[in-house]
């Protein structure tokens, strides 16, 4: 059994290497880092999603997706329509138990779209400030994703709290 210290520092490396691999547009590894059913002792083919430990994701502002093949066509999705994206995590804290780890983090994202009008420069770049929860769990292989929920950061604009002129 490895220590609690190591298994920290290797949920961190798993965690932030699934950033990278969302910002290099690397579809394989990011695939290689999510739970194969067959970590979970699932036929994926023959569940019941609410009674098994299949993977799942919900993206800002997207329902809530199930099943390894769901899951990663998002991120294809995404990565191909996406030009451009960083992460700078913040607020970044890992808790393991046994088998299973808890990462929670701020996504403070800034990502670009497609050039406007065929242009080969990237279209205008945009902020967005994300709160994510990426569980783990321990396999053979390392620790892989098991779940990943993000959720956008509401922030207070400019004008609220002031009223209006009449």
């Amino acid at each position: 059994m490895s220590s609690a210290h190591t298994d920290v520092e290797q949920v961190e490396l798993a965690n932030t290497a699934f950033y990278e691999a969302m910002e290099q547009g690397d579809f394989e590894t990011l695939s290689s880092l999510w739970l194969d059913p067959a970590d979970l002792g699932v036929d994926e083919e023959y569940h019941d999603p609410a009674g098994t430990g299949v993977i799942s994701c919900v993206h800002p502002g997207w329902p809530v997706l199930t099943g390894r093949g769901e899951v990663l066509r998002s991120y294809a999705l995404i990565m191909a329509n996406t030009e451009y994206i960083q992460f700078f995590l913040t607020d970044v804290h890992v808790s393991v138990t046994g088998d299973t780890a808890l990462v929670t983090c701020t996504e403070n994202i800034l990502s670009g779209g497609p050039a406007p009008d065929g242009s080969d420069e990237l279209g205008p770049l945009v902020g967005q400030l994300v709160v994510a929860t990426n569980v783990f769990r321990r396999t053979a292989d390392g620790w892989r994703l098991w779940s990943h929920h993000a959720s956008p950061v509401l922030t207070e604009s400019a004008d609220e709290g002031e009223e209006s002129p009449s």
